[in-house]
C-alpha cells in the first residue's frame, strides 16, 4: 500500500541561483567574445524559464503486516535441521506439534490451543481441504521444494485474497519455489541425496527450464524410505517417586515408503501472472501404535494417494482494478489395515473429491486515477475487496451403514484497509453457507444436517507513533467458526447429525520494534510481543454412548478459554572476518482451561497437551561458504488429560540439534555438502503419551546445484 515516507518542500529560488551558477560557467566562453549585453540577456532569460511554484516530492513506505507474522525463508529455512514442514513450524511461538514419532509417523499442528482444525494451510495460496476429519498431516510435505512458510494469527495480512483466507483461526502458507534464471541461463537442476539414521534415504530431484522470457516450467520429484526402527528407553516413576518399570526397547512399524512429484508452469503476462501445478503423493508405512498393556509393537497399516491439480491467475486491468481467480481439483484416497483381531479387526478405505473455485477483486478508491486522489493533501490509500468461493465435498467409504456425504459450501468475504499516516487498518465480515446431502440414507441418519447461514466479522489495527522509527502497536479482533467434519456428522454409530459449528474468538495485543544499522557490529534486531485472549465454544467432544469400550457419540460438549503471550526476538551481528551471525529465540506462555463443566474434575485444568511455558532458540554462523546452525527447543511441563492430578503429569522435554553444511562452488555447479545431528543429548521423551521419540540420531546431505 502506498504511504507518504516524508515531503521534501525545495524553495526554487535557491535552485535558480545553482541553476544559473552552473550555466553562466558554460556560456563564460561566449560571454568573453560577445560582451556583458549577451551574459545579461542569458541570465535574464534563465530566470524567466525557471520562476515555477514549489515541488512536492512522495515516497513510499516500507509496508508493515497489519497482522502479526512469524516467518521462515531462505538460508535460516534451509539451515533448520528439519525433514518436513511440521519439523520447521516447531520453532514458531504459540505453536504445539503433536508428533506420534518416526519418518512417517503422524504430524499436526495445533497453534494458541484453539485446536488442530482451526489450523488452515495453504499450499501456493489454495487452502489444502480435508473434509474427512478436518487434520492435514504436515509430515506429508517435504522441505525440498519450499521456499517460505509464514504463519499468521487471524488471516494473512492483506485483502486481495480468496474468501477461504478469512475462514480459519489461523493460517499456515508453504510457498513452494518459482523458477528463477540467472542472466544467459535457460535452465537450473537440483539434486540431492540425504541418508541417515532409521534406515533412511531420501534422493530428490528439482529441473527448472525456461521454455520462452514468460513461460517457466518446473518439475520436482521425491522418493523416501526408511525402516523406521530406533532404540528408545521407558521409565514410568510413580507419583511417590517409585520406579514401576525401566526398560530399553526398539521401535517397531515405523516404517515409510513414499513418492512425491511435481509438476508447475509459470507464466508471466502485461500486468499479471498465472500458474498451473499437478501433485501426486503416494505412500505406504506402518503406524507404530501406544505402548501400552506391555504390547511393544502393532500391525496396523496405512495407504495413501493424494493427487491435485490446481491454478492461479492474476492480473491488473486497469490502474486501481486487480482480479485473481483459483482452481483445483483433488483426489484423495486413505486405507488403514489393523489385521489385530483380539482387538477389533478394520480394513477401511476411503476416497475423498474436492472441487474449488474462487473469484477475488480489488479495487483501490483512491488510486492514482480518481480526481479526489490529485487534489487530496493527506496521504490516504483505501481498498476494497469482494471475493466469492464454492466448494464441493464427496466421501466415499467401504464402512457399513456409511451414507456417503456430499458438501456444497459457499462463501462471500467483503473487506477494506486503510493506511492513513499513522494508521493502517482492515476489516472484514465473511458469509458461509453449507448445505450437506447423504446419498445413502440410513435408519440412524435419514437426512442431511443442514447448517444456517453465519456471519463472522474480524478487525484488525495497527498504529506507528513515529514515522521516523519501525515501532508499531497493533491489535485484533476475530470471530470465526469451523464446520464439523464428516466423521463428527456421518461416521457410523458415531456421528451425530445434529452437531453445531464449533466457534472461536480472537482478541489480540501487540508491539513490535524493528532497527537496522549500517555499520558496527549489530546490523538488525528485531523484537515483537503479543498478548492474547481466545475462546472455543461448542467444543466438539467424543464422549461416551452406553457401556461399550468402542461406542462413543460426538457432541458440542466443550468450552475453553486460552490466555497468554508470544515474543520473538531476532538480531543479527557482523563480526569480525567476514563472520555473520543470526540469533532468533521465540518463548510462549499459555494458559488454556477447560471450563466445561464445574461437576467434572477437569474444571479450570490446562487442557492435555499444553504446556505453561515452551520456546526455541537458533542460531546461524556463516563464514564464506561455510555455516553452523544450532537450534534448540523447549517443552515445558503440562498434562496428558484434563484432568491435572499427579498421574497425569508430564515431565518437561528439550532437544538440541547442529547443523554444520559447507558450500564449495565449481565453474559449472555447486557442491553443498551438510551433517546434522538431531537431539545431540539423547533426551528420552514422548510429546504424546506412550509413543516415544528417537533419541540422538543423524542425516548426511549432499547436494548438487547445476
Amino acid at each position: 500500500m502506498l504511504c507518504t515516507k516524508r515531503l521534501i518542500v525545495i524553495n526554487m529560488r535557491l535552485n535558480h541561483i545553482v541553476i544559473i551558477a552552473l550555466l553562466l560557467c558554460t556560456t563564460l566562453v561566449f560571454a568573453q567574445t560577445n560582451g556583458d549585453t549577451t551574459l545579461q540577456n542569458a541570465a535574464d532569460s534563465i530566470a524567466r524559464l525557471f520562476d515555477i511554484d514549489e515541488i512536492i516530492v512522495t515516497a513510499h513506505k516500507k509496508d508493515e503486516p497489519v497482522i502479526p507474522v512469524q516467518r521462515l525463508e531462505g538460508q535460516r529455512l534451509e539451515g533448520l535441521s528439519t525433514q518436513s514442514v511440521a519439523d520447521a513450524v516447531r520453532y514458531f511461538s504459540g505453536v504445539q506439534v503433536k508428533d506420534y514419532g518416526g519418518v512417517g509417523g503422524l504430524k499436526t499442528v495445533d497453534v494458541r490451543s484453539m485446536g488442530t482444525n482451526h489450523l488452515g494451510v495453504f499450499y501456493d495460496g489454495i487452502e489444502i481441504g480435508n473434509a474427512q476429519n478436518g487434520t492435514v498431516d504436515l509430515g506429508k510435505f517435504s522441505m525440498d521444494n519450499i521456499e517460505e512458510i509464514s504463519l499468521y494469527n487471524g488471516q494473512k495480512s492483506e485483502i486481495f485474497q480468496a474468501a477461504k483466507d478469512y475462514g480459519s483461526a489461523g493460517t499456515l502458507y508453504l510457498k513452494t519455489r518459482r523458477p528463477k534464471f540467472q542472466d544467459g541461463k535457460r535452465y537450473n537442476l537440483q539434486l540431492v541425496m540425504k541418508a541417515g539414521t532409521f534406515g533412511l534415504a531420501n534422493p530428490s530431484v528439482l529441473y527448472e527450464q525456461k521454455l520462452t522470457d514468460n513461460l517457466h516450467l518446473s518439475v520436482n520429484g521425491e522418493y523416501t524410505y526408511a525402516h523406521g526402527r530406533y532404540h528408545f528407553r521407558y521409565r514410568k516413576v510413580l507419583p511417590d517417586g517409585t520406579v514401576a518399570w525401566d526398560t530399553t526397547a526398539v521401535r517397531q512399524n515405523g516404517d515409510v515408503n513414499a513418492w512425491r512429484g511435481e509438476i508447475g508452469f509459470f507464466g508471466y503476462i502485461n500486468e499479471g501472472k498465472w500458474h498451473i501445478k499437478a501433485y501426486c503423493y503416494g505412500s505406504e508405512k506402518g503406524i507404530p501404535g501406544a505402548i501400552v498393556n506391555n504390547v511393544w509393537t502393532n500391525s496396523q497399516r496405512q495407504w495413501d494417494r493424494n493427487a491435485f491439480v490446481q491454478g492461479n491467475f492474476t492480473k491488473t486491468f486497469v490502474k486501481g482494478y486487480d482480479f485473481q481467480v483459483n482452481a483445483k481439483y483433488s483426489n484423495d484416497w486413505m486405507r488403514y489395515l489393523n489385521p489385530d483381531t483380539t482387538l477389533m479387526y478394520i480394513d477401511n478405505a476411503f476416497t475423498q473429491q474436492e472441487i474449488y473455485l474462487s473469484m477475488a477483486h480489488r479495487l483501490n478508491a483512491l488510486g492514482k486515477q480518481s480526481a479526489f486522489a490529485r487534489m487530496r493533501t493527506i496521504p490516504v490509500n483505501l481498498d476494497f475487496s469482494l471475493s466469492a468461493d464454492y466448494q464441493w465435498n464427496y466421501l466415499q467409504g467401504n464402512l457399513a451403514n456409511f451414507v456417503f456425504p456430499e458438501r456444497n459450501t459457499v462463501l462471500l468475504a467483503a473487506a477494506t484497509q486503510i493506511y492513513w499516516k499513522y494508521i493502517k487498518a482492515q476489516a472484514s465480515v465473511l458469509a458461509t453457507f453449507v448445505h450437506d446431502k447423504i446419498h445413502v440414507p440410513t435408519l440412524t441418519t435419514a437426512t442431511a444436517t443442514r447448517q444456517k447461514p453465519q456471519f463472522t466479522p474480524a478487525v484488525f489495527l495497527s498504529y506507528q507513533p513515529y514515522l521516523k522509527e519501525e515501532l508499531y502497536l497493533r491489535a485484533f479482533y476475530k470471530r470465526i467458526f469451523r464446520m464439523p467434519t464428516f466423521n463428527d456428522l456421518y461416521y457410523t454409530d458415531m456421528g451425530n447429525i445434529s452437531l453445531q459449528p464449533e466457534y472461536t474468538t480472537q482478541y489480540d495485543g501487540g508491539i513490535q520494534y524493528d532497527k537496522k544499522w549500517q555499520r558496527g557490529v549489530f546490523r538488525n534486531i528485531s523484537i515483537k510481543a503479543d498478548g492474547y485472549f481466545n475462546q472455543v465454544k461448542n467444543k466438539i467432544v467424543a464422549i461416551p454412548k452406553g457401556n461399550g469400550q468402542y461406542r462413543w457419540m460426538m457432541m458440542n460438549y466443550g468450552y475453553v478459554e486460552i490466555r497468554g503471550c508470544d515474543v520473538n526476538l531476532s538480531t543479527t551481528l557482523d563480526l569480525t572476518h567476514d563472520v555473520l551471525l543470526t540469533v532468533s529465540a521465540a518463548y510462549t506462555y499459555q494458559k488454556a482451561q477447560d471450563f466445561t463443566s464445574p461437576e467434572e474434575i477437569t474444571y479450570g485444568g490446562q487442557i492435555a497437551y499444553v504446556p505453561w511455558h515452551s520456546g526455541s532458540a537458533t542460531a546461524n554462523l556463516q563464514w564464506h561458504g561455510l555455516s553452523f546452525n544450532y537450534a534448540f527447543i523447549y517443552v515445558g511441563e503440562r498434562y496428558h488429560n484434563s484432568a491435572n492430578i499427579p498421574a497425569n503429569h508430564e515431565q518437561p522435554w528439550y532437544t538440541h540439534d547442529l547443523t554444520v553444511a559447507y558450500e564449495l562452488p565449481l565453474k559449472s555447479c555447486r557442491l553443498h555438502f551438510a551433517m546434522e545431528i538431531n537431539n545431540m543429548l539423547n533426551q528420552q521423551y514422548d510429546i504424546i503419551l506412550n509413543y516415544p521419540m528417537p533419541g540422538i540420531n543423524g542425516k548426511g546431505i549432499i547436494k548438487i546445484i547445476i
